[in-house]
């Protein structure tokens, strides 16, 4: 009986919506909302760790503890920033943000610097 009880609710379930159509989401506009440059000069973080293969661990380990990153390879050189900020007091308090967590973690060999970030030519 249990077994006839759930082949017929399968069945009742597999006609619904039999013959709707579901249409795909309208596409929105795009609106002349392009990102506004900053005037002045912004600022990013650099993480260093004291290897190359560090570059993994730290942006792991900056993930994990909920700093956004990116990684960056510049001149055949990979980078880990955060940012960019508005203000050298911002980055200069993300920068002690960041230290606090290195030393809870009791991370070694690790530094964190601010950076002037290089204006777009």
């Amino acid at each position: 009986m249990r077994k006839m009880v759930l082949v017929m609710a399968v069945l009742a379930l597999a006609g619904c919506g039999e013959g709707k159509r579901v249409e795909p989401p309208k596409p929105v506009p795009a609106t002349a909302a392009a990102p506004v440059q900053a005037s002045g000069p912004q600022w990013d973080l650099e993480v260093r760790g004291e290897t190359p293969q560090a570059v993994s661990d730290l942006s792991g380990w900056l993930i994990e503890h909920n700093f956004m990153s990116s990684v960056v390879k510049e001149n055949g050189k990979v980078r880990i920033l955060m940012g960019p900020y508005s203000s050298k007091a911002e980055a200069e308090a993300k920068q002690a943000e960041v230290n606090a967590a290195i030393v809870r973690a009791k991370k070694q060999n690790v530094e964190v610097l601010v950076l002037e970030r290089p204006t777009a030519q």
